[in-house]
């Protein structure tokens, strides 16, 4: 079920017959500069900005985000868009059954995947953390921060497009989209139930868990946890899911990002429980940590070089110096009053001779 994208969006439970009718195509140039694409771009810029004020905490520099980020960036709309076409392979046949690749090259008429993303994103930071030697989970606990706020900003792209909405609804806050001219629909807003979970989850990772981090790589499996049970809940509700190639479970076909979901929820949920109660890892193997202990280590080092090459003057050499100066000053001052007292017989006038007497 697809809504007219050239129809007014409204919410009567909460707002009565106030409505909202955006143009998709912000700026109508060439094919056209979407809203989607738009907004898509400003969460990718908040999220590495994100990540780059928080990169110390973890260990990071920014130019790391920033290296990492010039290859990430492209790697993962092309992840998201093969995850996309992967599973909806046959929209993009010919009629005798081979692949239309025009269409499936045709990004601007839609067909992302968050699920891609996160894949893509992941191969390229193993491999940019193997290159450049840094530790791989606090790389990916830095980017979950970064990529729940992208996927807060980017769900407001699905709104702009009316797509990615749940099933018919009558709660107060269900939305109003329209599949025809005459004829509305009212749904649930899973777009809104996605990205205020996702901010939920922001807010715990930046303020509660990442302040208590044990080890690298929780904040990583706290966001697969989290992001996989309120994807797992939301899918549920949804009209446009991607299916697993026709496969069934208890009769009913299998939701891709539902089923991938779970997965990942329950793998995040042992690896929480094995590192914290089990393994009982400590903060002291952090990466900042180590990071701070070596700088520790190097300054200390830098210091006692620098003593050994200017050692302190010793007190009794000093003493003896200091007397040796004050006999040299003496010395002099006594020669100079020498020369002073010599000087002044060379220079005292003869005594004129006395009258004799009686004579005037």
């Amino acid at each position: 079920m697809q809504a007219l994208k050239n129809m007014p969006i409204s919410f009567p439970g909460l707002f009565g017959d106030w409505e909202f009718n955006p143009d998709p195509i912000a700026v109508h140039v060439g094919h056209g500069i979407y809203w989607y694409g738009v907004i898509l771009a400003v969460a990718m810029l908040m999220g590495l900005w994100l990540g780059m004020k928080q990169a110390k905490r973890f260990g990071l520099t920014e130019d790391n985000v920033l290296d990492m980020i010039l290859w990430a960036v492209p790697c993962c709309i092309l992840g998201s868009r093969i995850y996309y076409v992967l599973f909806y392979l046959d929209l993009y046949r010919t009629g005798d059954g081979g692949l239309d690749w025009g269409r499936i090259v045709a990004i601007w008429d839609g067909g992302l995947a968050i699920y891609g993303t996160v894949i893509a994103g992941v191969l390229v930071v193993f491999c940019y953390t193997r290159w450049k030697k840094l530790s791989f989970f606090a790389m990916t606990d830095l980017c979950a921060m970064g990529l729940l706020l992208g996927q807060v900003i980017g769900r407001w792209a699905n709104f702009i497009n009316r797509e990615a909405f749940g099933g018919l609804t009558d709660l107060p806050w269900r939305m109003r989209l329209w599949i025809s001219q005459y004829q509305p629909i009212e749904v649930h807003p899973t777009f809104f139930y996605e990205s205020l979970w996702n901010l939920v989850g922001l807010l715990l990772l930046m303020f509660v868990v990442t302040k208590g981090r044990r080890f690298d790589g929780e904040n990583t499996w706290f966001y697969f946890l989290w992001y996989g049970l309120g994807r797992f809940w939301i899918e549920g509700l949804r009209t446009d899911s991607l299916y697993l190639f026709g496969w069934e479970l208890f009769g009913e076909p299998i939701r891709v990002s539902q089923a991938l979901s779970l997965v990942l929820a329950a793998v995040a949920a042992w690896m929480l429980f094995w590192n914290i109660r089990v393994k009982k890892r400590s903060a002291e193997d952090l990466l900042v940590n180590r990071r701070a202990r070596e700088a520790l280590a190097a300054a200390d080092a830098e210091a006692a070089a620098s003593q050994t090459e200017d050692p302190e003057p010793d007190p009794e050499g000093a003493a003896s110096e200091e007397e040796t100066a004050e006999t040299a000053d003496g010395e002099e001052s006594s020669e100079r009053a020498a020369a002073s007292e010599v000087e002044a017989e060379a220079v005292q006038p003869e005594a004129s001779p006395e009258p004799e007497d009686g004579k005037t």
